[in-house]
């Protein structure tokens, strides 16, 4: 059973990571989603540091084994983020945070095609039921019959963000063994904020008092939702804690309603339904074998296996 600790930990996390998400939408009309990028990125690096040093574990948390890994895992998470950031500018949030939960589902792929994971039926059944959802949200952008449709824009950013996203985990999977959490994310954001600035003669903007204030926000809560997402693992293990992140989902709708008057289409609910299902057999499965693989090496250990 997951730790109380974890549990409130990662509920906190992701609640105050769906709050980044929405001050990102509010910004999105006004200024432009590279700009937005550096600051959740660039203010986000103090308050890691900060953490990291009032643990006493500064030099050892930004040890580096691998610089050529954390390159590519910050190039493909950076890029992720950007087309996530401008997918909540298009669609509502939560359509947007439904098509973020079919990370999992592409989570699976590439673990099987670049780490050589096992892909099972049971893996493959839900995989399969995970992109049905992602059809069921998306068919609806189709009805207007137009390449040139904003929202189908925003559909596939979002969809191409999960993948993107997923395949950062992968790589973070890749480089567990020798690199720590802490270093790969203070090194993603890192490479977030600098590869944010090559956006700079693209038209970034004097923000209003207003707007630099959200910016700010994104920052800090960002880096807040990421410290405690961390905190979570150390108490509970990730497969018991995986089911608990749907929260967002919740919190994406309330303030999408609450904020920007978004009602979500049942096409939006039922697809996420579908992707949640995925997601909790995945982990359902993932938790089977991983206790099954723990209980054969304690048999080899006795000498029983």
């Amino acid at each position: 059973m997951a730790s109380l600790r974890g549990i409130v930990l990662i509920c906190i996390a992701f609640s105050v990571l769906t709050l980044m998400s929405a001050f990102v939408k509010a910004l999105g009309d006004s200024v432009p989603t590279g700009q937005i990028v550096f600051f959740r990125a660039f203010l986000s690096l103090p308050i890691i540091t900060l953490w990291l040093w009032a643990r006493g574990d500064l030099q050892n948390g930004l040890h580096v084994e691998n610089w050529k890994s954390h390159a590519l895992r910050g190039l493909v998470g950076t890029t992720a983020m950007g087309l996530g950031f401008t997918a909540i500018t298009l669609l509502p949030l939560a359509e947007v945070q439904a098509i973020r939960f079919a990370t999992p589902i592409f989570l699976v792929i590439f673990a099987a095609l670049f780490l050589g994971e096992v892909f099972r039926f049971v893996r493959l059944a839900a995989v399969l039921i995970g992109l049905v959802g992602v059809i069921v949200i998306v068919a609806p952008e189709f009805e207007t019959g137009s390449l040139d449709n904003v929202a189908l824009i925003g559909a596939g950013l979002a969809l191409a963000s999960a993948a993107l996203a997923a395949m950062a985990q992968t790589l973070i999977k890749a480089m567990s063994g020798t690199e720590r959490s802490e270093a790969i994310a203070f090194y993603f954001l890192s490479t977030a904020a600098a590869c944010s600035l090559l956006t700079l003669p693209f038209g970034w903007v004097w923000p209003t008092p207003q707007e630099a204030l959200l910016l700010a926000a994104c920052g800090v809560f960002g880096a807040i939702g990421q410290v405690l997402l961390t905190m979570s693992y150390k108490y509970a293990d990730a497969s018991d804690l995986a089911p608990f992140s749907y929260i967002s989902m919740l919190w994406a709708v309330m303030i999408g309603f609450v904020w920007f008057g978004e009602i979500p289409r049942p096409a939006t609910f039922a697809g996420a339904a579908l992707i949640i299902a995925s997601g909790v057999v995945i982990v359902w499965r993932e938790r089977r074998l991983a206790k099954g693989a723990t209980a054969r090496r304690k048999l080899r250990a006795k000498g029983m296996y």
